[in-house]
């Protein structure tokens, strides 16, 4: 450090110890964030050598070759844009027509928002941006409200409304046993949160569970919601999946809407377009004035200014380009029914798999779930086991992304869903209880051939449990997860109990 003494500049020395001192003060109390579980999937699956590893925990389209899929309207776009001078894009305009263009996809073409102008509307970062920036609105202006998230959601909500410091509730949502919609408690739970709360509802495509409402029933939710006079906001992430009809994905706001109710939404297009590197999200919120609109609009590009500024103007661009020439928004359309029907077929396959492998459980709802995701009912233990045997990486809650399925590894996958599931679901039955035969363990033994044993856990056990020797399918798997003696204990205790 310099300083200035009688006329001359003369260096004063700060002894290095004190300074690293007074500098080490400032993060000691900082400590490791949780990995988000998505994230974590990811990094697993690329620190794993094996050449024919899959990677089930993307939130992203990928095409049968397992590749990132390019739409051609973008590709389009793309080569339209590129042949108009700079001076030609004003980026104010082309923001503008972004957000109207969104609008129109969201709530139709017909609606009376987009014909009065009935709204305010932003560019945002992706809809995680999107979802933040409305986070930072309900604060601002209903800082007592909370948030109520279905259970369960895409684990980042809960981030982002606790970052933005906002109480955060659950409604019942997915039904574990039926796999399906719990649809009588997620009424009960509207009805008995507090008049004029903010709710979060996937409109289509939910993540993580693939379950959505039907026409009927978004239609009661709505009429609750009215009685209530709660506050929808719709997290659009997924739009096209769910059915391959941009519009009849959309049913659901326009429900609302059609019923009078003021909403926000939050829409990305890094999923249906292909622009997951681009960030291209959109935010808007229903008004019912002119004066309201004006207000509004405001108040989110004061708070987006603050949070990012503005986002990067070429998928913005692209985007709008899209949207508002009817020829290329026709080729979009057919590419999004292409790639909804690629996972359809995919969720065809898979199911049929495991029917021909003779697996005893019920996989009817990965066929009856819609989207990107399959909720597939796995265990924790048993997506462990699916890593450390086959090298199949999902999110610990049993997610399958089924972009990440493709016809050269789906039968690959059935049989390794296969495996994991009938040594929970026979109690070991296919490994001859290996663990007993392996490590002599007396207890399980006797618990084993209990005669309560065999009748309640419906397995045929050999008669002696010491000198089977392995099959061949049982030399393939790891001992070291099938030879595990509290595993086994506990998968028959909890037959024994039910």
């Amino acid at each position: 450090m310099w300083r200035y003494i009688y006329g001359r500049i003369s260096r004063r020395f700060v002894s290095t110890s004190c300074a690293s001192a007074s500098a080490h003060g400032w993060w000691d109390h900082v400590r490791t964030a949780p990995k988000d579980p998505i994230v974590s999937v990811n990094e697993a699956f690329l620190a794993d050598p094996f050449p024919h590893k899959i990677n089930l925990g993307m939130g992203t389209y990928r095409g049968d070759d397992g590749k990132p899929f390019i739409p051609q309207c973008v590709r389009d776009a793309e080569m339209k844009i590129q042949r108009c001078k700079l001076e030609e894009l004003n980026s104010s305009a082309v923001r503008s027509k972004f957000v109207q263009e969104c609008v129109k996809l969201a709530y139709g073409n017909d609606s009376y928002v987009v014909r009065e102008g009935l709204f305010a509307g932003v560019p945002t970062l992706s809809g995680t941006a999107a979802c933040r920036l409305f986070a930072d609105f309900q604060r601002h202006f209903y800082p007592d409200a909370q948030m109520y998230l279905p259970d369960p959601t895409w684990s980042n909500h809960h981030n982002i409304w606790r970052q933005a410091e906002i109480p955060v509730k659950t409604f019942h949502y997915y039904h574990p046993d039926t796999r399906g919609l719990d649809f009588a408690a997620l009424l009960q739970d509207v009805k008995n949160a507090p008049d004029s709360s903010f709710f979060l509802l996937h409109p289509c495509a939910h993540n993580p569970t693939g379950v959505d409402p039907t026409e009927e029933q978004w239609r009661e939710i709505s009429y609750q919601f009215k009685v209530k006079n709660h506050f929808p906001f719709f997290d659009m992430a997924y739009q096209g999946f769910s059915s391959g009809d941009l519009d009849k994905d959309a049913i659901a706001l326009r429900i609302f809407v059609e019923d009078g109710h003021l909403i926000g939404c939050s829409q990305s297009f890094s999923k249906n377009m292909g622009l997951s590197e681009h960030k291209v999200g959109c935010l808007s919120i229903l008004c019912q004035s002119i004066k309201q609109v004006a207000a509004l609009k405001s108040q989110l590009q004061l708070m987006s200014h603050a949070m990012y500024s503005s986002i990067p103007f070429h998928g913005v661009s692209l985007v709008a380009n899209i949207l508002s020439d009817s020829d290329v928004e026709a080729l979009w359309r057919k590419e999004i029914k292409v790639m909804a029907n690629r996972i359809e077929t995919m969720r065809t396959t898979l199911r049929h798999c495991l029917q021909n492998l003779d697996s005893s459980l019920n996989w009817e709802h990965i066929t009856s779930q819609v989207g990107m995701f399959c909720f597939s009912g796995l265990t924790p233990d048993q997506v462990k086991q699916l890593e450390k045997l086959f090298h199949i990486y999902m999110t610990p809650d049993g997610r399958i992304s089924m972009a990440g399925v493709t016809t050269s590894n789906v039968a690959y996958l059935a049989n390794a869903i296969h495996q994991v599931t009938r040594i929970d679901e026979e109690a070991l039955r296919s490994c001859y209880v290996m663990v007993c035969i392996r490590i002599h363990d007396r207890d399980t033994k006797e618990m084993l051939n209990r005669k309560e044993t065999r009748s309640k856990c419906s397995v045929s056990l050999p008669t002696r449990l010491s000198n089977k020797p392995l099959r061949p399918v049982e030399k393939e798997m790891n001992s070291e997860i099938i030879l595990n003696i509290e595993a086994t204990r506990q998968a028959i205790q909890a037959k024994l109990v039910a």
